[in-house]
């Protein structure tokens, strides 16, 4: 998964609703022994099968931040091959100079694939040993490399893959929604109103939502979520692996509300969201909410836009508005 945009929000208390849950800044990545601890043995980074690595296209996945979240078997096909084609030569360089492989890269993204595809497959046609890796994660997953996926396999030529780091798939097990039924949506469309279009077409999907999202569209994408979806509960997962890893849980609107407010985060972003009917609003959230609109909006206004974040009948919460202000002035 690739994104653009490095921006900085606010941090809440590590306790209570909507708190954070952060890596401690403090605490040793996996790759780093405590302090005072005797030295370890290197990680093994040479493991190879008894046999040779075949030709063909080899699809690797890559670590989505933490650099030792690469896979022994990915080390070993990225030392093997022949070449490697990659988004960004920059990032890919980084990562094969930490593990001191030196095969050469050549660029394959959205802006050239159509040019350079004809020679990759008859680079795979004459017999040659190739990987496809995206800047971070697993290829083809809202990165470049299917048609050249889709073609090597219409022509019969070899493809296969080292499995491994996911940014989706880590979010998910991560959140604590439900993972036994769940839907990929990759980037949702940049203009809201194309958006909720997007939204609405999978609002009655009976699984786990997962989205890609830059942090400059995050609010405006969370607040659309809200309405088109309802009051479901979700998790923002920022920076996963890395030292500053972020899960944040809340409702849509509460997500929503947050970003507005504290600004876009800095980093990569996932967003989480529950299936329909996994989180029923209370009506101690439904009150607090309507609290929180009263505060900028009529009443009127206010059960209006509740109602068009939760999926509730905009009658239903008027009259409960109401009947709460009556009792309110009832000495």
């Amino acid at each position: 998964m690739r994104q653009s945009g490095r921006n900085t929000g606010a941090a809440r208390a590590a306790s209570g609703k909507g708190a954070i849950a952060a890596r401690d800044p403090n605490r040793p990545l996996c790759l780093s022994k405590p302090a005072g601890a005797p030295a370890a043995a290197a990680p093994e980074t040479t493991w190879a099968p008894a046999h040779a690595l075949e030709p063909g296209l080899h699809l690797v996945a890559t670590p989505i931040g933490n650099l030792g979240d690469i896979t022994l078997r990915a080390l070993w096909v990225l030392r093997s091959v022949d070449r490697i084609l990659c988004e960004d030569t920059r990032v890919t360089a980084r990562l094969l100079a930490h593990y001191g492989i030196k095969q050469p890269l050549d660029p394959y993204h959205d802006y050239n694939a159509d040019r350079v595809r004809p020679s990759v497959l008859a680079a795979l046609r004459r017999g040659e040993t190739l990987a496809l890796v995206s800047d971070a994660g697993t290829p083809l997953v809202s990165d470049p490399g299917y048609k050249l996926v889709r073609e090597a396999i219409a022509e019969g030529l070899s493809v296969t893959t080292a499995p491994g780091a996911s940014a989706a798939l880590t979010a998910l097990i991560l959140s604590g929604l439900p993972s036994d039924a769940f839907f990929f949506g990759g980037f949702l469309p940049p203009r809201s109103a194309a958006r909720r279009k997007t939204l609405a077409t999978w609002r009655d999907l009976a699984a786990t939502l997962v989205f890609f999202e830059g942090p400059s569209r995050l609010a405006s994408s969370l607040a659309d979520m809200a309405a088109v979806l309802g009051t479901r509960k979700a998790m923002i997962g920022r920076e996963l692996t890395k030292r500053h890893e972020e899960a944040r849980r809340g409702t849509l609107a509460e997500l929503a509300e947050h970003y507005r407010a504290a600004g876009a985060p800095r980093g990569e972003i996932v967003i989480v969201v529950g299936p329909p009917g996994a989180a029923a609003p209370e009506l101690a959230e439904l009150d607090a909410r309507l609290d929180q609109l009263r505060g900028r909006l009529s009443l009127r206004d206010a059960a209006a836009a509740l109602a068009a974040e939760t999926g509730l009948g905009r009658r239903m919460l008027y009259e409960r508005a109401l009947a709460r202000q009556r009792e309110a002035r009832t000495p």
